[in-house]
């Protein structure tokens, strides 16, 4: 979740992630649980992708993706 506050209030934007904890942990990259998620879809872990590649699809992409149309939407 992150927030953007002003004076009037805050709003709040959800990223979600739906996949699967493996027992085998695979790829070096990350940190956490990354060696152990696969998000639905992929056959991968959050480990073995790319860093533009887990930006896209993380909970936290997600998140400044839907702050980043809000954003444009109310400035414009």
């Amino acid at each position: 979740v992150i927030c953007w506050r002003t004076p009037a209030g805050a709003q709040y934007f959800e990223g979600i992630v739906k996949g699967e904890i493996i027992e085998t942990r695979r790829g070096n990259a990350g940190f956490g649980y990354d060696a152990v998620f696969v998000p639905d879809g992929f056959n991968k872990t959050f480990a073995e992708m790319s860093m533009d590649e887990k930006n896209q699809l993380s909970h936290r992409g997600i998140a400044v993706k839907k702050l980043t149309a809000f954003l444009k939407e109310s400035l414009i």
